[in-house]
């Protein structure tokens, strides 16, 4: 028969990795379903109501539990593509334009990085010239005839082209 020093000892490993997976929930595992916007959600870049404001919104999930939303695609896109935004990212959402009101986007929420995105379109979002965000190629297709702009996945979304000049650096309203 052991010693109860000796059992406690071998306990300890045990214990360490429960409470290593314990303190591991919740964080930089799965990625939450997205959170809904409500009525006093602000941007996390200007403290714009998200509400207020028409085109495709967006929200960051971090590895710590914390999610950031924004009041448009192209201040999400600045905060990902930054080389000094050094968060962990869980995950990213934006919507389905091709199923959410333009002028008053509820819901319809898809993975940022799966998405189909049009460029340069003459439809602006809360910020000015944004990228309209879509679940299908065939709606980004779609959108693009009518309104113009080109069609590009989220990896080949540059820096450069999610520039803020004219956004929220330059607001008049706020």
């Amino acid at each position: 028969m052991e010693k109860p020093a000796t059992m406690n000892f071998r306990l300890i490993p045990i214990s360490m990795a429960a409470l290593l997976a314990l303190a591991a929930c919740g964080r930089d595992g799965a990625p939450a379903a997205p959170a809904e916007v409500t009525a006093g959600t602000a941007c996390s870049l200007d403290g714009m109501l998200l509400n207020d404001y028409p085109g495709p919104k967006a929200q960051i999930q971090y590895g710590d539990g914390s999610t950031e939303f924004f009041c448009d695609t192209v201040e999400m896109f600045n905060m990902v593509l930054r080389p000094e935004s050094a968060r962990r990212i869980r995950a990213v959402y934006t919507q389905d334009m091709a199923k959410a009101d333009w002028k008053a986007p509820r819901g319809n929420w898809i993975d940022a990085r799966q998405a189909f995105y049009v460029y340069g379109s003459k439809v602006k979002g809360s910020m000015g010239p944004t990228f309209a965000s879509f679940a299908r190629q065939e709606d980004a297709a779609a959108f693009a005839e009518v309104n113009g702009g080109r069609i590009l996945r989220f990896d080949e979304i540059k820096p450069e082209m999610a520039d803020l000049h004219g956004g929220a650096a330059h607001d008049e309203h706020m």
